[in-house]
């Protein structure tokens, strides 16, 4: 286990590989542990990063960091603390949220940004939420299959507190502003089977920006890189592959995940 010491608190870290940084950030339920096959699989070409964020896994649990704004802040802490320039973010429900707010404040040092299972707003989520545990929560999210054992693992370690707290703030956040606002090269995925998040095609509003592209997953639920793990790395790995600045709009679902020839 590796941890750094930001302010006076505890943040801990996985890193795998070598090479151009990319930064994984999990999501609402679980801790950094269930990116372990997506940082596999990115580490033969990257240096994958991936951290418990503040009221999570082995990191600390104080309430006053658990805002939206606050958890970008510690991306940007943790990347001044590793010595990171410009990234590649990949996050997950929360960490999506969190990665959008980060490059809304420092689209500068933001290669690219994979945001999975993201919710366009906070409407009803409170209500839906209610005042379940940690375990129920997760079971709303999770099938009960050997896959979603990563997530479950480190669930008695999170405070509901953070989840709460970035929910409410995800009330008066306008993500498909922040979406319409992006610059670096970005990509939606969603699973169709989601609980959390009713699908939404982000292109009917006709004001995508066109370094952006959107995915969907048809077989997946809240964690596509659980459900469909080859897919989703695949996917990823093809992301990441596209030279800076190239748009993603090149990629394509297929029966597999191949770049398309022009």
């Amino acid at each position: 286990m590796s941890a750094i010491i930001i302010g006076d608190k505890i943040v801990h870290y996985e890193v795998l590989g070598r090479g151009k940084p990319i930064l994984f950030l999990h999501g609402w339920v679980g801790s950094w542990r269930y990116w372990i096959q997506a940082m596999q699989a990115a580490s033969t070409s990257y240096r994958a990063y991936a951290f418990d964020m503040w009221g999570y896994g082995e990191t600390a649990k104080d309430e006053v960091f658990y805002s939206l704004n606050e958890q970008a802040d510690l991306v940007n802490q943790f990347m001044n603390a590793m010595g990171i320039g410009k990234v590649a973010l990949v996050g997950h429900g929360l960490g999506a949220l969190v990665a959008l707010s980060f490059a809304a404040r420092y689209a500068y040092v933001v290669d690219r940004l994979m945001a999975i299972s993201v919710p366009l707003s906070g409407e009803g989520l409170l209500d839906w939420l209610g005042d379940t545990s940690a375990v129920d929560f997760a079971n709303r999210l999770l099938e009960q299959k050997p896959s979603s054992e990563a997530v479950r693992a480190d669930i008695s370690k999170m405070d509901m507190k953070a989840v709460m707290c970035s929910l409410e703030d995800l009330t008066s956040v306008d993500v498909p502003d922040m979406i319409s606002k992006m610059t670096s090269a970005s990509l939606a995925v969603h699973g169709l089977k989601d609980p959390l998040n009713t699908f939404s095609d982000l292109a009917e509003n006709g004001n995508l920006p066109s370094m952006f592209h959107q995915i969907t997953f048809d077989d997946s639920g809240h964690f596509p890189m659980l459900d469909q793990p080859n897919k989703f790395n695949r996917l990823m790995n093809d992301f990441l592959a596209l030279p800076s600045g190239e748009s993603p709009r090149q990629l394509s679902l297929k029966d597999e995940w191949k770049r398309r020839v022009r």
